[in-house]
């Protein structure tokens, strides 16, 4: 069996990388080999071990654990992508051997967790997405007791069903009662002697999921979406637990979201801040939005586009696209441009620089 890749060359990061190294190589990796953008054969693999590699390296708990630990660290905890919030082996141990702790009540399953990663105009407007998993469930062939065709299991010999071991002991103070689990049934009372073709007397098996889920507009990267039951199932007749999704939001290659607004940087030159310009901006919704900006344009303004940013995620409406100015200054002149701006600094003049004498004694105190 091929051992797991290691997640830091997946990513392409040193064992050292911080945190923002990690997400900023995952997310150009997931940019570059995400099935809807690449149609090489290999590239939903690399999607999924990208995938994979940060949501071991994006936890600190879950990284800690592999750089001590390899991929072991996480054996019995979960599939590819999926993990037990509460430790998946816990709920799956329970299921395959009983309860150690003999509570006949209810238990709730264990919930799950995974993450997704989608484009940023899904985030935006919202899509649906298809994922596939496993978890355990309850073996319908047996109704969960391990016995073949669900027959009743068989009274525990060992502790005649009581589920505990008593040993009668004496001391140097007189005697007294050792009262243990039973190691025969798991202190359930009762053992298989006839197992479930199915689950091979276990009660209950993996199986495979296929689910297709709803996520709304406006979700942010990083945001969860709970499936309520779609955990493992319970024991003793408890409910199931729940599925917990987090969002990875690929980033865009014009805008970038800060909370419900989009941002967008213009770049000019200086002609075009001097004298103004009318201008096509492009929008998250495709449809570009023509903005008049007048002469004497500054670096760094923010120009407001309403109404094209992004859904509130609880609510009506949008934010706003916010377009912010960059002006950009030529390195490189030709004779013409440079006798031109010549002409135009004689015409405008030398600004007046003020001057504040405090300063440059302040200067020369601090040497004194």
């Amino acid at each position: 069996m091929t051992s797991p890749p290691d997640p830091y060359e997946v990513l392409g990061v040193a064992q050292s990388a911080s945190s923002e190294e990690i997400k900023k190589s995952f997310r150009r990796l997931a940019m570059e080999y995400h099935p809807d953008r690449n149609k090489e054969a290999d590239a939903e693999t690399r999607f999924k071990e990208i995938n994979n590699a940060y949501e071991i390296l994006s936890d600190q708990e879950k990284r800690a654990r592999y750089d001590r630990y390899g991929h072991s660290a996480n054996d019995g905890q979960g599939f590819a992508g999926f993990e037990s919030m509460g430790g998946f082996g816990d709920i799956f141990d329970a299921f395959f051997r009983g309860s150690t702790t003999r509570r006949s009540g209810p238990q709730r399953g264990s919930d799950l967790e995974t993450s997704i990663t989608i484009d940023f105009e899904k985030a935006i407007f919202g899509t649906e997405e298809e994922i596939n998993f496993q978890r355990i469930e309850r073996c319908s062939d047996c109704r969960g007791n391990g016995q073949l065709n669900g027959e009743d299991r068989s009274t525990c010999k060992n502790c005649d069903g009581t589920g505990e071991i008593r040993r009668v002991q004496q001391s140097l103070f007189g005697q007294y009662v050792n009262v243990a689990s039973c190691s025969s049934c798991d202190a359930t009372g009762s053992v298989v002697t006839n197992p479930c073709v199915e689950c091979n007397g276990k009660g209950a098996k993996r199986i495979d999921v296929n689910r297709t889920i709803k996520i709304p507009a406006g979700i942010e990267d990083g945001q969860q979406i709970r499936l309520a039951g779609e955990g493992s199932a319970g024991l003793h007749g408890g409910a199931a637990g729940n599925l917990y999704i987090q969002l990875n939001v690929l980033p865009h290659d014009l805008f970038n979201r800060v909370d419900q607004d989009l941002v967008y940087e213009l770049p000019l030159n200086i002609a075009q801040a001097s004298l103004g310009i009318n201008i096509e901006i492009p929008t998250i919704d495709g449809e570009p939005h023509e903005l008049k900006l007048k002469s004497g344009i500054q670096h760094g303004e923010i120009h407001v586009i309403k109404g094209k940013g992004v859904p509130h995620l609880r609510g009506s409406g949008r934010g706003n696209l916010l377009v912010r100015t960059h002006i950009i200054t030529p390195k490189k002149l030709s004779s013409e441009q440079k006798k031109l701006l010549n002409q135009l600094a004689e015409s405008l003049g030398t600004p007046d620089v003020p001057t504040d004498n405090s300063i440059f004694e302040k200067i020369r105190d601090s040497f004194a």
